[in-house]
C-alpha cells in the first residue's frame, strides 16, 4: 500500500473531523491503525481538533496555593500539632527530572572459594589463565571456553577462550573448577 495525494487527503479530513486511528484504517482499507497514526505524526497532524472545529485545548496549570501567615502562637497555649499541609500537585505540563541511572557491573558467576577447590585445580586455573586467548562476549562461540576472567564493569575484563571440553561450556581447566564430583559437595555440606 502507498500513501497516495487522495489518501492522505482523506487522511487529514478524517483526522480533523475527530475520527480515531481505527475507523481511518478501516475506510482507507490496506492500512492498520499504526500505520495511520505514523502517517498522521509525519505530517505532523498530532493536534487534534474537536468535531466543533475549536482546537482541544490542554488544561493550564493552575498556580501554586500560596501559604498563609500563620499567628504566632501564644505562651500559654497548649502546643498542637500542626495539620501536615499537602504538596501543591506538579503543574501537567511539567516534566519530572529523572536521576541518573549509574549502571551497575553485572555481578560475577558464583565462585567457589579457595579451600573447596583441590590445589592442583588452582594451579591449573592459574597456568591457563596465562595462557587465555582473552575474547570478547561477542567472540564467544560454541567452542571457546566461556568462563569469565576479571571484573565485568572493568576495561580488562575478558572470557577465556580456549577450546571447550566435550559437551561442557568450559575448557577443561575450567570445567574442573567449576563442576565438582557429587560426593564431594555432599562432604563439604557435613
Amino acid at each position: 500500500m502507498s500513501w497516495t495525494d487522495e489518501r492522505v487527503e482523506t487522511l487529514k479530513r478524517m483526522w480533523s473531523e475527530g475520527q480515531s486511528a481505527s475507523q481511518i484504517a478501516k475506510e482507507l482499507g490496506g492500512v492498520t491503525r499504526n500505520a495511520v497514526i505514523g502517517k498522521v505524526h509525519r505530517l505532523g497532524l498530532s493536534n487534534r481538533t474537536s468535531g466543533s472545529g475549536k482546537p482541544v485545548e490542554e488544561p493550564k496549570a493552575k498556580p501554586a496555593p500560596q501559604p498563609e501567615a500563620k499567628p504566632a502562637a501564644k505562651a500559654d497555649a497548649p502546643s498542637r500539632p500542626e495539620p501536615a499541609e499537602e504538596a501543591p500537585a506538579r503543574p501537567a505540563n511539567v516534566t519530572p527530572i529523572r536521576k541518573s541511572v549509574v549502571p551497575a557491573g553485572q555481578p560475577l558467576p558464583p565462585q567457589p572459594s579457595a579451600n573447596e577447590i583441590s590445589p592442583e585445580a588452582l594451579a591449573k586455573v592459574s597456568e591457563i589463565e596465562k595462557k587465555a586467548k582473552k575474547i570478547s562476549l561477542m567472540e564467544l562461540t560454541e567452542r571457546t571456553c566461556k568462563w569469565p576472567i576479571g571484573d565485568p564493569a572493568t576495561e580488562d575484563f575478558y572470557f577465556c577462550g580456549l577450546p571447550v571440553q566435550q559437551g561442557k561450556p568450559y575448557c577443561e581447566a575450567h570445567v574442573g573448577v567449576a563442576f565438582q564430583p557429587m560426593s564431594s559437595r555432599r562432604d563439604r555440606r557435613r
